[in-house]
C-alpha cells in the first residue's frame, strides 16, 4: 500500500462514526494556517493550501472511492478549491511584500477597506453568492442547506481576499461564516471540520482585534 493509498483509505472510527483521517488532518492544518496568518507569517499559506486539498477530497463523498460518505456538498468542495488558488495569489503577494523592504518587515500591513473599495467588493460579493448558488442548483444541489453551502463558499473566497491585501474587516468575514458553518458541518456528519469552525470562532475574534491593534501602533493612533 503506497502512501497515497492509505491517506484516502485510513479512517478513524469513535464509536459508530467513521470519520475520514483527511478531514483530521485538513481541520488542524487549517487552524494552524489561521493561527500563522495573525501572526503575518508567510507559511500560513503553503499549510493552508495543503489544509484545502484535504478538505476538498472530504466533501466530494461521492468522486473519491474511498470515502465513506456519499454525498457531495459542491460549496465546501468549491471553498476549498477557491481557497487553493487565493491562497496561491496570497502567497505570491505576501513574499513580494516581504522581498520590497527590509527582510524584517512583515509580509503585510493591516488596514481597513477603504469607502471605493467597499463600493466595489459589496456588490460584487452579492453577485457572486448569487452566482454561485445558481452553479450549485445546475449541479444537484438542493434542501434546506444550500443557502448556507452557497455562504460559507462566498464568505470564505472574499474572507481570504481580505487576507491576502490586509483587511481588518476579514476576520469578521471569517467570524460569519463560522457561526453558520458550526450547526452545517455537525448536521451533516462532518465532525472534525465543526469543530475546526468551532476552533476558528474564537481564533479569528482574536486575529480581529490583534490586526486591529497592529494597524493602530503601525498608524500611531
Amino acid at each position: 500500500m503506497n502512501a497515497l493509498t492509505w491517506l484516502f483509505e485510513t479512517n478513524l472510527h469513535f464509536g459508530s462514526k467513521s470519520i475520514p483521517l483527511r478531514e483530521v488532518l485538513g481541520g488542524a492544518l487549517g487552524i494552524t494556517s489561521a493561527y500563522l496568518g495573525m501572526k503575518r507569517k508567510v507559511a500560513a499559506w503553503p499549510v493552508g493550501i495543503f489544509a484545502d486539498a484535504m478538505l476538498f477530497t472530504v466533501f466530494l463523498g461521492a468522486v473519491f472511492a474511498y470515502s465513506d460518505n456519499d454525498a457531495n456538498f459542491y460549496g465546501q468542495a468549491s471553498r476549498n478549491l477557491l481557497l487553493i488558488i487565493v491562497s496561491v495569489y496570497g502567497w505570491i503577494r505576501w513574499t513580494q511584500h516581504r522581498r520590497s523592504g527590509a527582510q524584517e518587515r512583515p509580509p503585510v500591513s493591516p488596514r481597513w477597506t477603504t469607502t471605493k473599495e467597499k463600493m466595489v467588493l459589496i456588490p460584487a460579493i452579492i453577485i457572486f453568492f448569487l452566482i454561485a448558488m445558481q452553479i450549485f442548483k445546475a449541479l444537484g444541489e438542493t434542501g434546506n442547506w444550500l443557502l448556507v453551502d452557497t455562504w460559507i463558499f462566498t464568505g470564505t473566497a472574499l474572507a481570504t481576499f481580505g487576507m491576502s491585501r490586509g483587511y481588518i474587516e476579514f476576520w469578521l468575514v471569517w467570524v460569519a461564516v463560522d457561526l453558520v458553518g458550526v450547526p452545517f458541518a455537525f448536521a451533516n456528519g462532518y465532525y472534525p471540520t465543526g469543530t475546526l469552525y468551532a476552533f476558528y470562532l474564537p481564533l479569528v475574534a482574536w486575529g480581529f482585534f490583534s490586526w486591529r491593534k497592529i494597524y493602530k501602533v503601525e498608524k500611531g493612533l
